[in-house]
């Protein structure tokens, strides 16, 4: 191999394990010691107000800003004694990362010195600039102003010497521009209507919490391999490389033994997670090399979303101590399993219970159905607007293979469930249905007897799988911030809810007994829903057209997805609900249409300096050193013997003509096709440009660089290959 490709792997095969020195206490001791939580705020906070701040986080009261300066007071005392020096709003714009301006806690003493202060002005609101966001066009480039404003719902925490305020972003004129404003609204949106669900079984119901658990995938590839890979450096993935003779066929990566290396940079990540609250508890090797999972207990849905965006950045941070960088791509690469981030989901009461779990008694049982069938009539009716919220340039590429869900989104309840919905929807006979063993149920509807909990086979291929207690909603990407799927699936939940309690409530005003107008309304839900029911293969050719003829989105074109955001149904959603307008909804769309093409152009500027500085030049080198043999060949062995032993070289020789050939027309081609579609002002047009003509090329032009890479000498390849991206520890 090349001089840099060995001295980089020497280097990876020579890494050791960086020692982690675990505290001392126990992890319950330990667990959000750089959090601001209830502890530290009756510690730290006048008992009067820290009445009023759980009031306002537990209930959504109306914060009364007249307290501000005293909670402003007690957070700085806190965070200094852990050596913070500096605050700062942080929040998650539309960029799928989090930003973040640190202040020092200084001013002037008007003594010619200076003293720590933080006012409550300055923790409700600050004024960050809303034009350098990506905003859509609600900002100009000359209307910078915007404004982050504290949420007491998710708690402040230190990081390093940093107060972190966790808040909203949103614009001079109102509209949102970051991820938790629309979240927090959808989450208020589901909780009313859940609640007024719930009084049909209970009436002291006053809360639902939407809960949400991550599971975030990752790979991890040694620095200095990394830092030898331009197009994972500058793109997040590998644009080129052939796949190696072993990756994951095997299955023996899979929850095997975690690599010394892995379980080091997993313990300090651990450590510093439950430092900041963050409750992550699994760990394990996931199915493609170098590929890893960890997931957190289940927490409410806004504080789950902002402990995933802090571990993703802590990840980055903690993977470079250890020689390592963490890949957060879809699809970092090609031919073994990608990346998701699987959103798991549920309602649950103030009383302590989850909906979407079965109870013991049938008016339990009849609740759990409720919630089930109405969650299975929003995902029915928004497919296609959920398939928008989890679609991005680089999960498109994940979709679809690998154990990752197709970009059809149906719903795996399995055999169980399934045969409870069969049974309503026709409940003119009581029978007995078998369940294995001595489990049975007995459907006298509205009887519904104690359901059984996971009695069911898994589903991979399901983009949206019931599991248990919960929703599975898997198709969520790796990299994505979770508030994306969370803000579409809550307000789609939150809207046909409000449908169903209309259709009860008119039922029930007719004369119909509560119970009864209930089942008449699941019944004819369970009917009209059917088709987002699918228990089968999610890859399979005969699905696709299977749904299509259920009227489910089947479209793959990232661009044209995005469409499912603006539709009427779509728009009167947002809107009914109070999550966005359509202004707003048109701005994320053109934000979203200029990520896509600028994400697509990046690559095909890496793969075109690539092959114009490493791939053409070394193939060409070698091509060189081989037409010298074949004419040494001809001053040592007669011209007969000659042409015989040199055959193959001469095959090869014409192999990298072709293909070097082929890669340079068609990256000029790529660079043509870039400036045409360049000059289109639409951004959706632009992107379904790119999406069209220039990813496609992105795919031929690899297909050939691979196979150089399969006959040109290995001593001369200057970019690290799979079996040593993927296998070095």
């Amino acid at each position: 191999m090349s001089k840099l490709r060995f001295r980089v792997v020497e280097k990876a095969f020579q890494s050791k394990p960086l020692e982690v020195s675990a505290p001392t206490e126990r992890p319950s001791e330990y667990f959000g010691k750089y959090v601001f939580n209830r502890e530290k705020m009756f510690k730290y906070l006048p008992s009067t107000v820290y009445a009023k701040l759980v009031d306002a986080m537990d209930n959504g009261a109306a914060l009364d800003r007249s307290i501000a300066d005293q909670v402003a007071e007690g957070m700085k005392r806190w965070a200094m004694e852990l050596g913070a020096t500096h605050y700062t709003h942080w929040f998650q714009p539309l960029t799928e990362g989090t930003a973040e301006k640190h202040d020092a806690f200084v001013e002037h003493d008007g003594k010619g010195g200076m003293m720590e202060e933080f006012s409550g002005k300055l923790l409700v609101q600050q004024e960050p600039d809303a034009s350098s966001f990506p905003n859509g066009g609600i900002r100009n480039t000359f209307e910078a102003r915007g404004y982050s404003a504290w949420d007491p719902s998710s708690p402040v925490f230190v990081v390093d010497d940093t107060l972190c305020i966790p808040t909203v972003f949103i614009a001079y004129t109102g509209e949102s521009l970051d991820y938790k404003a629309p979240l927090l609204k959808a989450l208020r949106a589901v909780n009313k209507a859940a609640v007024d669900v719930c009084h049909y079984f209970n009436p002291e119901v006053k809360k639902v919490m939407a809960y949400l658990g991550w599971e975030q995938e990752y790979f991890l590839v040694d620095e200095g391999l990394y830092a030898a890979r331009p197009d994972l450096l500058l793109t997040g993935r590998t644009l080129m490389g052939h796949e190696a003779s072993k990756n994951q066929q095997l299955e023996d990566h899979y929850f095997g033994a975690i690599p010394a290396r892995v379980a080091a940079f997993m313990k300090d990540l651990e450590i510093q997670a439950l430092e900041l609250g963050i409750p992550v508890k699994t760990r394990h090797n996931e199915v493609a090399p170098n590929q890893f999972e960890l997931a957190p207990i289940f927490e409410e849905c806004n504080l789950a979303v902002d402990h995933n965006m802090l571990i993703m950045s802590l990840m980055r941070k903690v993977a470079r101590t250890h020689g390592f960088r963490v890949l957060l791509h879809e699809k970092p690469f090609k031919g073994v399993n990608g990346s998701g981030k699987h959103n798991n989901w549920s309602l649950g009461t103030d009383t302590g219970v989850l909906l979407m779990g079965p109870g013991k008694t049938s008016e339990e049982n009849l609740r759990f159905i409720t919630f089930i069938v109405n969650t299975l009539m929003a995902v029915y009716r928004h497919n296609g607007l959920l398939k928008a919220s989890i679609m991005s340039a680089t999960n498109a590429h994940r979709l679809g293979a690998n154990e990752a869900p197709p970009a059809i989104i149906s719903s795996f309840l399995g055999t169980q469930l399934s045969k409870v919905l069969d049974h309503m929807e026709d409940s003119s006979t009581n029978e007995l249905i078998s369940l294995g063993g001595k489990h049975g149920m007995k459907l006298d509807i509205p009887q519904i007897p104690e359901l059984l909990i996971d009695n069911t086979d898994r589903n991979r291929t399901s983009p949206f799988a019931f599991t248990g207690n919960r929703f599975e909603f898997r198709a969520v990407g790796s990299e994505a911030n979770c508030a994306s799927a969370m803000i579409a699936l809550n307000t789609a939940v939150a809207e046909q809810l409000v449908e169903f309690k209309a259709a009860v409530d008119a039922l029930i005003e007719k004369g119909e007994p509560k119970i009864s107008a209930i089942i008449q309304v699941i019944r004819e839900y369970i009917k009209i829903c059917k088709p987002i029911r699918f228990d089968g293969n999610g890859y399979s050719e005969e699905w696709k057209a299977e749904a299509a003829k259920r009227g489910l989105d089947c479209e793959t074109s990232c661009p044209v997805i995005f469409d499912q955001y603006l539709t009427e149904d779509s728009i009167k959603m947002f809107e009914s609900a109070g999550v966005m307008t359509k202004k707003e909804l048109e701005a994320r769309n053109e934000v979203k249409w200029e990520t896509y093409t600028k994400k697509i152009q990046i690559e095909a500027r890496v793969l075109g300096d690539l092959v114009m500085n490493h791939i053409v030049p070394v193939a060409t080198e070698y091509q060189s050193k081989l037409i010298d043999n074949v004419f040494k060949m001809k001053s040592i062995f007669s011209a007969e013997e000659a042409d015989k032993l040199s055959a193959e070289n001469k095959a090869i020789i014409k192999e990298i003509a072709e293909r070097t050939s082929y890669i340079k027309e068609h990256v000029d081609a790529m660079v043509q096709a870039r400036k045409i579609a360049n000059k289109i002002t639409d951004e959706r047009e632009k992107a379904i440009a790119y999406h069209d003509t220039i990813a496609p090329m992105l795919e031929e032009i690899r297909y050939h660089i691979d196979k150089l890479e399969l006959i040109v000498d290995d001593q001369m390849w200057t970019l690290p290959k799979y079996r040593e991206l993927l296998f070095i520890r």
